[in-house]
Parts: structure tokens; C-alpha cells; sequence
């Protein structure tokens, strides 16, 4: 999926996981690769150049970067904007994205690029996920495939990252595939048992029910997410259907995957706060109280 619910998704489920595991104190660091690229690409560097480039920077080498960048010739608009994005950090994530599309306001593609990733953390936490974001404008992952928004997952206790993902729109192509637009996120389960071990993290076992959730159209998104966080929060294993198929083909694709339930997300119940919830092994549906989906589920 294109669409910025998919990455909101990357961002939650990961901090589900995170919260599942019992790890505490742990902060995303998001960034969006896009925004450097888009500067970059207007000032015509090639692609070599701006691998290179950003390898330097995921090294916090921005120094470095913004020299080799300099020495491509570019304008010195382009070096006094690079030198401010790299300042651009800090945990007020919906400010600092404030901050970041000001500063590349002359640069359209790093424009489009701030928005989404704006449009992404309010997804986010307009879900209701307490999640610690920080967001660092200068931060560029090693890998040269990533397109878009890019995360990492740190704790206190450990040096490296436990988790680290973003979208990688192309490299699906790269393979000699069809166009597919893609996100994700790799976790580092031995990474995050070190983390656990070091916080004193009691290894819990259990079966849950799985649910799907679909809205009926784009404009039910928020919803859907706001859902998913309330069921994950009681630990209930979900995801949201960010593919922007037809209700018929998401129910599909669910019941050939075995998924339990799927709950739908439609304007009418949802003004009387409900949904409908449909028992997939059963083929029985019914409206039912987003309160009580819960409870329902469970039985």
C-alpha cells in the first residue's frame, strides 16, 4: 500500500509489540528520507552522489555529507538548508514536522515529502497510541532502497537499535517485480531479548483471536486505527486493511488467511458507536458496541 494509514500501521504495531514484550523507556526515532532525496534531486545531484551522501549522515558524519554535497556544486540555498534540517530533532514531533516544511518550503518534492510524514503522525496519534516519538530531520538509514518514512525502535539499555524499517516503494522493481508499493519494519528478536533481559522482563506466553478491521471508505481511516490501538490494548491481535480494497475483497482475503473476525467500520453504525463484527469460521455477523467488541470477541 501508498497510503500513509500503512505506515501509521508500521508504527503501531510496533509499539504494540514493544509494550507486549514489556519493554519500557523505549522511543521511535522517524524520519522521512524523502525530504533529503527531494533536495537533493532538485539540485541535481546523481544518484551515487546522494547515496553517498545520506551513508554519511546515517553515520551522524553531517559535516562530511553537507562537504561532498558542496562539492557537487549545488546552490548554497541547498547547504544553509541542509545544515538547519540536521538540526531539527526533538520529541515535540508534530512541531518539529512544522519546522521541517518551513525550512524546505522552496523545495517541492521535500514539501510533498514533510507532509506526508505530517499526515503520518497525526494518523498516529490521533488513534489514541501513546507512543514516544522523536522525529530527526537529518536521520537517513544506510540501506539506498527506502523511499519514504524511516524509523528506528532504541532503548536506554542498549547501544543499537532493536527495530528499524520504513518504505521502500521500488524495491519490489529492483527484484524484477511489478510496481508494488511497500513498508516495513525488521525486529531484531535477539536485540530485543537482550533489551528485555536487561529491564528484568518476565517472558509471557498466550493465544489470542485475530481480527481484521475494515472501513468502509478512505475517510473511515482514523477510525479504523483509533479501533485497532483500543483492541491491541487489550491485547487482541489485529490489523487494519490498508490496501484501500472493497469491503468484498478485504472479507476475502481475511477468510482464506484464517483470521477469526473482521470487524467493519461504517458511517451509519459508527454514529450510534458501533460496528459490525463478523465471526469469519461461523459466517455470522452482528452490530455491536465498540465498547463491547472486546468482550465479544473473547466471549
Amino acid at each position: 500500500s501508498d497510503k500513509p494509514e500503512a505506515d501509521a500501521e508500521i508504527l503501531m504495531l510496533t509499539n504494540s509489540l514493544m509494550k507486549m514484550a514489556g519493554l519500557k523507556n523505549y522511543t521511535f526515532k522517524v524520519g522521512h528520507v524523502g525530504i533529503l532525496r527531494g533536495i537533493l534531486s532538485e539540485e541535481k545531484l546523481d544518484d551515487k552522489t546522494q547515496n553517498a551522501a545520506l551513508q554519511l549522515m546515517d553515520k551522524k558524519q553531517y559535516e562530511d555529507a553537507i562537504s561532498l554535497v558542496e562539492d557537487s556544486g549545488v546552490s548554497k540555498k541547498c547547504l544553509q538548508v541542509l545544515r538547519e534540517l540536521v538540526q531539527l530533532k526533538g520529541g515535540e514531533a508534530l512541531e518539529i514536522v512544522k519546522d521541517v516544511k518551513e525550512c524546505v518550503r522552496d523545495y517541492g518534492e521535500a514539501s510533498a515529502a514533510a507532509e506526508n510524514l505530517d499526515e503520518i503522525l497525526r494518523l498516529t496519534m490521533e488513534s489514541g497510541c501513546e507512543i514516544s516519538i522523536t522525529v530527526d530531520a537529518g536521520f537517513a538509514r544506510g540501506l539506498e532502497y527506502y523511499t519514504g518514512m524511516i524509523l528506528e525502535v532504541n532503548t536506554p539499555n542498549l547501544d543499537v537499535a532493536i527495530a528499524g524499517g520504513g518504505r521502500y516503494d521500488r524495491l519490489v522493481e529492483l527484484f524484477g517485480g511489478e510496481p508494488t508499493p511497500a513498508t516495513g519494519i525488521a525486529h531484531r528478536i535477539d536485540r530485543i531479548m537482550l533489551a528485555m533481559q536487561s529491564q528484568n522482563v518476565a517472558i509471557k506466553t498466550g493465544e489470542d483471536k485475530t481480527v481484521m478491521i475494515i472501513p468502509v471508505k478512505k475517510e473511515l481511516k482514523g477510525e479504523a486505527l483509533k479501533i485497532a490501538h483500543m483492541l491491541r490494548e487489550s491485547s487482541v491481535s489485529v490489523e487494519v486493511e490498508v490496501m484501500g480494497r472493497k469491503v468484498t475483497k478485504a472479507l476475502e482475503d481475511a477468510d482464506r488467511r484464517k483470521i477469526n473476525y473482521a470487524v467493519i467500520v461504517g458511517e451509519r453504525e459508527l454514529k450510534e458507536g458501533a460496528v459490525v463484527l463478523r465471526n469469519l469460521g461461523k459466517r455470522e455477523q452482528t452490530t455491536v458496541k465498540i465498547k463491547s467488541i472486546v468482550e465479544t470477541i473473547r466471549g
